[in-house]
């Protein structure tokens, strides 16, 4: 999908230009996750025009494998506007304040007025994804096989190939489940819940926040209450915002607070946590490394403008994640930070 971000802050009706750029949330992990050493895919529809063109380039470029996508001569490629701040799951609706991602000050969360979104995604070539489009060869042999709720609330045919993907087969890859409710992209929120809660059930690593779970499942009480709603997958990870993220691996929890970011821009910090946990997840790190290597490609994000912001090496990273607790709660990036993140890339 290409996403226009805004020139300067304002309403959608106000701002006068928009700068192109990669957007999507499977796309997103897979382009992270590409940066950072890692062998990826991404499967997908685009439309035969100039934005499908450019989404090819663009995410190859990043080193993710795009020879599974297909390109539809009659059907549009997915594009959508945006302007700055926090995306909104319709909670605190009274105040028109979310907190931000991570904490930009020390004394707590940042808070931002909610993204204006405008998707125009309907009858476009991913729209047009079914299970007919997923082969064993393109899957190639994967180890994580990652997609998002977001996938679901495009059609009747996406749905039946998210629930393909996520039922239960011998041979499948671990399926990563990142539920991603976006309230404007379904028809029928009220359908959203049970559909995605299903999805969830069928999935063996599930990223949700608590906004989120809120906003979709009426679930209220912290991670704890999650887990006790979502016990099937074998990880689940529950997103606190600015405060941090816990893991639950079986029924054994792990916390680890966020950092402290000078946010440049909140969007696609979610997509770089689940990259940056994934990586570790690959790697056989424990749960907390695995927190924490989240929490730090999910602050290259918000150091830049855009989606994708450049990993950490990862000798550097695994430096920044093995800090003692002490030192890690007190530290803090902003954009400088990138300049000291240079390196070789390690692949693997």
């Amino acid at each position: 999908m290409v996403t226009f971000r805004p020139s300067r802050p304002g309403r959608l009706a106000d701002v006068p230009t928009f700068e192109r750029g990669i957007g999507g949330a499977e796309s997103n992990v897979a382009c992270t996750l590409a940066l950072a050493g890692h062998r990826t895919r991404w499967v997908s529809r685009v439309g035969a025009d100039g934005f499908g063109e450019h989404l090819i380039s663009a995410i190859g470029a990043c080193g993710v494998d795009t020879s599974a996508v297909a390109v539809d001569p009659s059907r549009p490629t997915g594009i959508y506007f945006r302007t700055a701040g926090e995306r909104a799951v319709d909670l605190a609706a009274d105040t028109g304040l979310r907190p931000g991602p991570c904490s930009s000050n020390a004394g707590g969360a940042e808070f931002e007025p909610p993204a204006e979104v405008a998707y125009y995604r309907a009858g476009s070539a991913a729209s047009a994804m079914s299970p007919e489009s997923i082969t064993p060869d393109s899957l190639g042999g994967a180890e994580i096989l990652h997609v998002s709720g977001i996938t679901a609330a495009l059609s009747a045919d996406c749905l039946d190939l998210m629930r393909s993907l996520t039922a239960p087969r011998p041979d499948r890859p671990l399926v990563s489940f990142d539920v991603n409710y976006r309230v404007h992209l379904w028809a029928d929120p009220a359908h959203a819940g049970p559909v995605l809660l299903d999805l969830a059930r069928g999935s063996d690593l599930v990223f949700v926040g608590e906004d989120e779970a809120e906003a979709a499942w009426g679930i209220t009480g912290g991670p704890a209450a999650i887990r006790a709603a979502l016990p099937e997958p074998r990880t689940l990870v529950v997103k606190q915002g600015a405060q941090g993220a816990t893991v639950f691996s079986g029924t054994e929890a792990t916390y680890e607070p966020s950092l402290k970011v000078d946010v440049v821009a909140s969007v696609g910090a979610g997509d770089a946590f689940a990259a940056g946990f994934l990586s570790a997840t690959l790697r056989g790190l424990t749960d907390s490394e695995r927190l924490r290597h989240g929490h730090l490609m999910a602050a290259a994000a918000l150091l830049v403008p855009g989606d994708l912001g450049a990993p950490p090496a990862r000798a550097e990273a695994d430096r920044l994640a093995a800090l003692p607790a002490e030192a890690w709660g007190t530290l803090r990036l902003g954009p400088d930070t990138i300049k000291t993140w240079a390196g070789e890339v390690v692949t693997t």
